[in-house]
């Protein structure tokens, strides 16, 4: 059964330190830190896979996010985070990660440490339906273009900020 709000999840401090685990829930009600993988996906164009957020996303629910990815579990490493998330998220597995930087977000709904990560991968995808509605590729000018527009994760592009 999909129940991601039971999930267990590393909490950490401003340091990233490990500070607690507990359920993904009180994670979001409380506002405390947390740890996410970002996996950016390029095909060999250099376009970058946006996938659209389901609206049952307990986190910019319908927004375009420009990495597959998600909140790191008590028991995982960041390494185990990405290729989890993008196994569950888009149908790749046994694909080379390549680990780019560690960075700190914060808005008014999430704070959270995320190690991002970099990998090649043309498609097919498999997109996991309680999380992805939608997805293609697309280049940075335009991602940052749509954004304009459309609802992009500011986490997201503050990664493409820095990439």
């Amino acid at each position: 059964m999909y129940a991601p709000a039971e999930e267990i999840v590393q909490i950490v401090d401003r340091d990233n330190k490990m500070t607690d685990v507990l359920p993904r829930h009180l994670m979001r009600s409380r506002g405390l830190i947390h740890r996410a993988s970002y996996i950016l996906v390029f095909n060999n164009k250099q376009q970058l896979f946006v996938q659209k957020r389901t609206t049952t996303k307990d986190i910019y629910p319908g927004y375009w996010d420009v990495a597959a990815g998600g909140v790191v579990l008590a028991s995982e490493s960041y390494e185990q985070s990405a290729s989890r998330e993008l196994a569950e998220e888009l149908g790749i597995s046994g694909i080379s990660l390549i680990p780019l930087f560690d960075h700190y977000f914060e808005d008014a709904t999430n704070r959270v440490w995320g190690r991002v990560f970099r990998c090649t991968h043309e498609g097919p995808f498999t997109l996991q339906p309680e999380e992805v509605a939608d997805g293609r590729f697309m280049s940075v000018p335009q991602i940052l273009e749509s954004s304009l527009r459309e609802p992009f994760t500011p986490d997201g592009l503050l990664i493409l900020q820095q990439i």
